[in-house]
């Protein structure tokens, strides 16, 4: 159906297409100044270079071919050549109405033929406590994958450990000289590994910046871990048990973090998962020529004739014969596009200091042959998370805090502000947490959500956390407000009623006519934050309705069940909204 805006520039682009005139012209947006009027086309400025006429004298033949036209109420000319337009509140009503019966409230489908794509976020790695730096790709991978789900397409989370290369063998060759009695280490060992690891995650994560650090400052021992490194990747069968044992622990940590965010994934693959494809592929590439031999490594230029900066080449086996992460970013776009059907797109969430290394990984897939058929490859580059100082957020003992910390932290503030509040005071404790937990998720996800994803931002949890403001908790207080109002409207006798607004209505009826926009600026940007904006916008208009205009309290029937049904239509975008941001409203508050 589309939004609006998109149906009046419908009706005024077929009018400058009737005086000659490009159709587009005729594009109709939301007025910069609702005080003098509800929409605006600014098409007359342009289209006086075609006509080479003055865009007063156009935008006057313009409004006069469109006076008779029922669905406006007043078109002016303003400045220049500007049209502000006014509809008739019988127009809007009818376009509210049949908005209202439809599940997706106006917003377009762009998917074709059940296309997938793929977003890949959080990155975590093996035997690594999830941190601070985990928090953004976690919010921001979740809310795009919800957006092109409800864009259409079979949406496909991907949360790609770093599972594979010389952290491996740095752990497991610590293990060795601390254990050596371990069964994994004995080559002639042939009976069962033991089913679960003789540690747990927390000794794993204590482990690795121990080996780490004594291979940076024994050569020795680093030979010693590239080693283990190299048998692990030729099958060793001990060495494998072993990593096994990582890989479900680190696995069982990261979903337990992601669950608590409450974050899904389709897909639980890592580098480990494409290292058997690499021999093929490159063989495959050095049949094409497009595998280099360079100084003893094997490159892959991915330098353009366009470009005005020269980009380095992407090295896909170094002199010594190891592997980068570009070679397993590659290999997982191979492996992707054997496993899955139909790929429009893969979509990778990280940091925008990684900007380059996704350029040269997609031109590097480009000229394999890999991005064909209309493949879209998107690096969505990420700011940093900084503290109040505007630094990167760290303890301070200098450390990133932990990724499940700072949940707890959020849950305590959450809880902490609705005790202030006097919030769900008449509630079971169990609701009052349950309650406490949405809060706390509302704070984190609305707050790095509601900036655009590449700008960095200041975590705050007593800002983000307040009930006031443009906040998550603020948007979910107004949410749960008409939730309570509807469910009392249950008690009250209805008549079946047409919507009808009136000058208290209409600021809130034109907002909720803007939803389709909305969710077109945010799929094609894949920037949440235009979803932030009109939920708080539709919040603050809600208050706004609720404090001027009697509602329950209405004595005329067709009054206060009009206003019900605005009510209704409120609560519905806002839940779609928060639900695609990944924002669950409370039932009470």
């Amino acid at each position: 159906m589309g939004s609006l805006a998109k149906q009046l520039s419908l009706i005024v682009g077929q009018a400058f297409e009737d005086a000659g005139l490009p159709v587009e012209l005729g594009d109709v947006r939301v007025s910069d100044r609702p005080d003098l009027a509800q929409f605006q086309c600014n098409g007359a400025m342009a289209a006086s270079k075609i006509a080479r006429k003055n865009p007063r004298e156009i935008a006057n033949d313009i409004t006069q071919s469109l006076a008779e036209n029922p669905v406006f109420a007043k078109l002016e000319i303003a400045g220049p050549g500007f049209i502000n337009i006014t509809m008739t509140d019988e127009y809007i009503q009818n376009y509210i109405a049949s908005t209202m019966q439809e599940e997706r409230m106006g917003v377009a489908q762009y998917a074709q033929s059940n296309q997938t794509v793929i977003v890949d976020y959080v990155g975590a790695n093996i035997a690594k406590a999830m941190h601070a730096g985990h928090i953004r790709p976690t919010i921001i991978g979740d809310c795009v994958k919800r957006i092109v789900r409800f864009a259409g397409f079979n949406a496909l989370g991907d949360v790609h450990i770093g599972d594979w290369g010389l952290p491996m063998g740095q752990i497991i060759s610590e293990f060795e000289l601390r254990h050596p009695e371990w069964p994994y280490f004995d080559d002639d060992f042939s009976g069962d590994y033991p089913k679960d690891a003789p540690f747990d995650y927390a000794d794993l994560e204590k482990i690795y910046p121990e080996a780490s650090g004594a291979c940076k400052e024994d050569e020795a021992r680093l030979i010693l871990a590239q080693t283990a490194t190299a048998k692990l990747q030729e099958g060793h069968k001990g060495y494998t048990a072993l990593w096994k044992h990582f890989l479900k622990l680190s696995k069982d940590h990261i979903k337990a973090n992601t669950d608590a965010m409450n974050v899904e994934f389709e897909i639980w693959k890592g580098e480990s998962d494409v290292n058997y494809l690499i021999p093929e592929i490159a063989e495959n590439l050095k049949d094409k020529s497009v595998l280099l031999e360079s100084d003893g490594a094997y490159i892959i230029d991915v330098t353009d004739k366009a470009d005005k900066k020269e980009l380095p080449p992407l090295i896909f086996y170094k002199s010594n014969g190891a592997v980068t992460y570009g070679t397993t970013d590659l290999a997982t776009i191979y492996d992707r596009l054997k496993t899955y059907d139909n790929i429009a797109r893969m979509i990778y969430v990280v940091d925008k200091r990684q900007n380059l290394h996704f350029q040269q990984v997609f031109r590097a897939s480009e000229k394999s042959g890999y991005t064909k058929d209309g493949l879209d490859l998107v690096h969505i580059g990420f700011g940093t998370l900084n503290g109040q100082d505007g630094k990167p957020f760290k303890t301070r003992s200098g450390e990133l805090p932990r990724f499940d910390q700072l949940i707890q932290d959020a849950n305590e503030k959450a809880r902490a502000r609705i005790d202030e509040a006097n919030l769900a005071a008449d509630l079971s404790e169990e609701d009052k947490q349950d309650i406490a937990k949405k809060v706390a998720m509302a704070a984190l996800k609305f707050s790095d959500l509601s900036n655009q994803p590449h700008m960095d931002y200041i975590f705050d949890l007593d800002r983000m956390s307040s009930f006031e403001g443009k906040t998550g908790p603020y948007i979910l207080y107004q949410a749960v407000r008409i939730q309570s109002l509807l469910a009392k409207a249950q008690d009250i006798t209805k008549q079946t009623t047409a919507l009808s607004i009136n000058n208290d209505d209409r600021p809130l009826a034109l907002l909720l006519t803007q939803l389709p926009d909305v969710f077109d600026l945010t799929y094609r940007s894949l920037s949440p934050h235009y979803l932030c904006d009109h939920a708080y916008n539709l919040a603050q208009e809600f208050s706004r309705f609720y404090a001027k205009c009697h509602i329950l309290s209405e004595e005329d029937d067709a009054i206060r069940n009009s206003r019900l049904m605005l009510c209704q239509h409120t609560y519905k975008q806002l839940d779609l909204c928060l639900s695609l941001l990944g924002i669950d409203i409370p039932e009470k508050m």
